[in-house]
């Protein structure tokens, strides 16, 4: 390919990335210019993904099949145009308009995966892997009852969040020797910090997700409060539903407390790394708290962070970037007087590797829901 095609292939990356994720395109021009552009690559990879498990018009079957096609082709293998054609033909109204173009240009973005490095191209290709096999072990079978457990919203949080934490890791530790040095600490907590924003979101969203026939909350919690989530209504008001809520808002304090320190493992001589993390951590915190406040909200928009909110995080992150004192004492501020609960085990449900698809059963026929977005898939 000439550099001119590839030069427009990079261009397409960067100007499609505002049109599906206004958060991404805010926080990745924090990154190092090394890391940019793999960063963007991946967020797109992850969202065709997203895209093809969000359409309502697929049956599960159709969905795992087209999941595991575009899986063999960021891997290499096959042609997107047919799978392109199949798809523009089946996409719905639901699929937003830059949701479709993006779909209609994947082979773009994989041409560009292709030119990366190659601890970066396995970083992208594992995530890409277990998200697209992952997934649809959980979301084509959900349901208003919610999750069965609390290690199923754990395991759920895991494929389509955890895996992007994980390769966000491989690519700063790829990026700096000296992030390598504490891989295995950041290792520890990368799919930890990605539930505690991903949690955030099915908390913040439980109402629009209960609309579209979906519920991610674990029905143990909620039992031991003496609630249903099948029978669960936004109005009235249940105190024994709002119990519940508390405690996993203390689970994810928990697990933003672990983003904070996956954090400070960065070298403060990466502040643009830092950055890219501590906004996504600090207005998760501060969302957090509005829905702590007032556990009566019916309406993601009721517990929405303002915009004023969200310059001064900008604000106190760059002021505070570079030292870990003060970003602790930030953050303690900003989680004053949330509860917190133990976390389960941060160890991944299928360790290191990625699982080969005979390891995933495929998911049991069922009508096609369309359920939140990802972390990899976030439009915010």
């Amino acid at each position: 390919m000439d550099s001119v095609a590839k030069d427009a292939d990079d261009h397409y990356q960067i100007a499609v990335l505002p049109h599906v994720s206004r958060t991404f395109a805010l926080t990745i021009p924090q990154l190092p210019a090394a890391l940019r552009g793999a960063v963007t690559n991946a967020y797109l990879l992850c969202r065709i993904a997203d895209t093809i498990e969000d359409e309502p018009a697929l049956s599960p079957a159709q969905t795992l099949e087209y999941l595991q096609a575009f899986q063999d082709l960021v891997v290499g293998e096959g042609d997107a145009a047919p799978l392109v054609r199949e798809l523009e033909a089946r996409l719905s109204e639901r699929t937003l308009p830059a949701e479709r173009e993006l779909v209609a240009n994947m082979q773009r973005v994989i041409r560009v995966k292709a030119r990366l490095g190659a601890a970066q191209r396995a970083a992208i290709e594992r995530c890409v892997g277990l998200m697209c096999q992952g997934m649809p072990r959980y979301q084509s079978n959900t349901s208003l009852e919610g999750l069965p457990r609390m290690a199923d919203t754990d395991d759920y949080c895991y494929y389509v969040a955890g895996v992007v934490g994980e390769m966000l890791t491989d690519l700063f530790c790829d990026h700096d020797p000296a992030i390598a040095a504490r891989r295995a600490q950041l290792g520890a907590l990368a799919a930890s910090f990605a539930q505690g924003l991903q949690m955030t979101n099915i908390l913040k969203d439980q109402w629009e997700d209960r609309a579209r026939g979906a519920c991610w909350l674990p029905q143990d919690v909620f039992a031991r409060h003496g609630v249903a989530l099948g029978e669960l209504r936004a109005v009235p008001h249940d105190p024994r539903f709002a119990a519940g809520l508390r405690e996993l808002v203390g689970v994810t304090h928990t697990h933003l407390r672990n983003a904070l320190d996956y954090t400070l493992l960065i070298p403060a001589t990466q502040p643009g790394i830092r950055r890219f993390c501590l906004w996504a951590v600090g207005l998760a915190v501060l969302t957090l708290q509005k829905i702590n406040e007032n556990p009566r909200f019916t309406a993601g928009v009721q517990v929405k962070v303002p915009r004023s909110a969200v310059r001064m995080t900008r604000i106190m992150v760059e002021l505070c970037v570079r030292h870990d004192g003060l970003l602790r004492r930030l953050f303690a501020r900003a989680a004053r007087g949330l509860p917190l609960e133990p976390v389960g085990d941060l160890k991944r449900p299928h360790g290191p590797s990625m699982p080969s698809r005979a390891d995933l059963p495929a998911p049991p026929l069922a009508a096609g829901l369309e359920p939140r977005r990802s972390l990899g898939g976030s439009g915010g």
